[in-house]
């Protein structure tokens, strides 16, 4: 990949604003904490009319507590080698940490083109502050603040300098499948099967990812791109402004998604935190697939499948039409399978009905099984169709619209989900006057 730019350096140096600042977005958590990136966190970004791409990573740390020092380094690492060129960002009021010195010694290492950034430059007078990094060996530092802008522009007319030659971006259509569900699900461990390398940090401890990381998997006959987000938790437990941040961007990404995979955990169920996602995807109109993961956990006879997709599917009800695969991240089984039924759901999604097809087959059966009378009146639907939206929903035109019960909406789209493939996607149901 030409043009991809990694952002690396110590903890708490500002690597996340610097990030925010050149996408121009709100991709990155920003949080006076050490350690709250974790994961590589792709964007975009352009200026000059040139278009590269950059990574966020975890900061670089080594003798700390923190039981995900080890992933992180490694996160960091993987960066450099994946970057053509590399932001080493240190912080202008603390001066060369032995930790700078650190990264420094494997940034030199990697002989990669690096941009030495001197951050949190705020005013005139800790510009004296700057020549002390020319100690780092790495060049002329620049210095910026990435909280208010400034030398950002300078910063960025390096880069486009030594930025390699223009890749044609081809602007398509492709799938996105957001992987979501309760901490701790096996989620990043899904799309690392799928993937077939460790991307994303995968340990046991619930939270691990607090980003939504977006990935291009192409493989199998797929090309689809897949979105890893932090686990969705019940409110009264999320404790740290970061998890509520967390929370935000998973919810951000369903809205912004095509299709979720549910990832829920085989051994706990499906609890009212899975419900509560389901429900988020129906209200957004997106496609659902449930994956119940670590199957290989679970003790088995030859009911055992059948009974937990009937628990499961009574819970969702009404609106229970949706694919649901027995997955194991682990063993990686049938872990395809449920990457295929997301795009074969991304399809449905996408289904239009012509409008004599629709009446051809649906006024015969409300013609059988009319609505019943409400007030004396009788409803009569003249004709039904699919509405231009970037989602199913039919209107039927009937002479009382008012009077169309709840229960009846329910046996039409039961007809519609039975003589039209709609497996795993909402439908909406109108009712307009004739």
């Amino acid at each position: 990949m030409s043009n991809l730019i990694a952002i690396v350096g110590r903890p708490n140096v500002g690597k996340s604003t610097l990030f925010n600042r050149i996408t121009g977005s709100r991709q990155a958590i920003v949080e006076e904490t050490a350690g709250v990136t974790r994961d590589r966190h792709y964007g975009h970004a352009e200026w000059n009319g040139r278009k590269f791409s950059i990574i966020d990573t975890g900061g670089y740390v080594q003798g700390s507590d923190d039981v995900f020092e080890e992933e992180i380094c490694r996160q960091v690492k993987v960066a450099i080698q994946e970057a053509s060129m590399l932001m080493f960002v240190v912080d202008a009021m603390e001066g060369i940490t032995p930790l700078d010195e650190d990264v420094a010694e494997i940034i030199r290492r990697s002989k990669k083109k690096v941009f030495l950034v001197a951050n949190k430059v705020d005013n005139h007078e800790r510009q004296s502050y700057v020549p002390e990094f020319y100690g780092l060996g790495l060049g002329d530092p620049i210095a910026v603040s990435s909280v208010n802008g400034s030398g950002t522009g300078d910063l960025l007319d390096e880069i486009v300098k030594n930025l390699g030659p223009e890749e044609e971006i081809v602007e398509e259509e492709v799938p996105r499948i957001a992987i979501v569900g309760r901490p701790n699900a096996g989620k990043s461990s899904i799309v690392n099967a799928l993937l077939g390398q460790d991307k994303l940090i995968v340990t046991d401890i619930a939270g691990t990812t607090r980003d939504a990381i977006d990935t291009r998997f192409k493989g199998f006959g797929f090309d689809v791109v897949l979105v890893d987000t932090a686990g969705l938790r019940k409110k009264s437990k999320v404790h740290e402004d970061i998890e509520f941040y967390s929370v935000m961007r998973t919810v951000r990404t369903i809205e912004d998604c095509d299709v979720i995979m549910l990832v829920i955990d085989a051994q706990e169920g499906f609890e009212s935190q899975d419900m509560n996602i389901f429900q988020l995807a129906i209200k957004n109109s997106k496609g659902v697939v449930l994956l119940v993961n670590k199957w290989d956990l679970i003790e088995k006879d030859h009911k055992t499948t059948l009974k937990f997709e009937e628990t499961i599917r009574n819970k969702i009800a009404p609106f229970n039409d949706i694919p649901i695969i027995f997955t194991s991240a682990t063993t990686k089984q049938r872990v395809i399978k449920g990457l295929e039924e997301a795009v074969a759901v991304y399809e449905n999604r996408k289904r239009r009905i012509s409008t004599s097809k629709l009446n051809d087959t649906m006024l015969p059966i409300i013609e059988r099984t009319p609505p019943p009378s409400m007030k004396a009146s009788y409803v009569k639907i003249k004709y039904v169709t699919q509405l231009p939206t970037r989602t199913p929903v039919f209107a039927f035109f009937c002479n009382h619209p008012q009077y169309v019960r709840e229960s009846y909406k329910r046996f039409l789209e039961n007809q519609l989900r039975e003589h039209f493939n709609f497996k795993g996607v909402p439908i909406g149901i109108v009712f307009r006057k004739k």
